[in-house]
């Protein structure tokens, strides 16, 4: 085996501890919460079978390759809920340092592609970024919904928290933004099970 196969091997056997890192989110049984893994391939699924729907037209392998990464610094760094504004301040510090170690692992090619894409969705700049975070925000939205808002009760969430989290979400795709905020958020607000201010 080459060092090259060797280092790609140890990375996709790192990438495994992502299946560990648990969510605040319940899946749609509302009887356990997602880990990490499960979130970014349900998003990577979401992304090919709604790209028809960004704004702007996107490479759609990039995308799902984005949503396939981009949790994968919390197998050092943590998940770090929504909603929590204390764990936000050091954010990105502990992501960056795990983002050096894990894509470290990869050939210096691949290290730098993925870490790369990365650092490009968090930037959320380019088509493929803005949809990826779209993706992002709009698959626990509807789990927290198919859960009747187990989530959002729990943790006692007010809609201008989510409002202010998703800001960014329609400049990936209006559409589904639009869609989300009726069909997800609205209704559990109506129930009360989202906190109205």
């Amino acid at each position: 085996m080459t060092d090259r196969m060797e280092r790609q091997f140890r990375f996709a056997l790192e990438a495994d501890k992502e299946k560990r890192i648990g969510r605040q989110t319940y899946l749609s049984n509302g009887a356990e919460k997602e880990n990490d893994a499960e979130h970014a391939w349900h998003a990577a699924l979401m992304a090919i079978l709604l790209g028809e729907y960004s704004n702007e037209k996107i490479d759609l392998l990039k995308t799902v390759t984005m949503l396939l990464i981009h949790d994968m610094v919390e197998i050092d760094a943590g998940d770090t809920y929504a909603y929590d504004d204390n764990a936000k301040q050091s954010q990105r510090e502990r992501e960056e340092k795990a983002a050096d170690r894990i894509f470290g692992m990869l050939p210096d090619d691949q290290r730098d592609r993925l870490r790369g894409l990365w650092e490009e969705f968090e930037a959320a700049q380019t088509p493929e970024a803005k949809f990826a975070r779209t993706m992002d925000n709009i698959q626990p939205a509807m789990l927290n919904c198919a859960t009747d808002g187990r989530a959002w009760k729990e943790k006692g969430v007010k809609l201008s928290q989510i409002l202010e989290r998703n800001k960014i979400t329609p400049e990936g795709s209006k559409a589904l933004w639009e869609y989300s905020l009726n069909n997800f958020i609205m209704p559990n607000v109506e129930k009360g099970r989202i906190i109205n201010n």
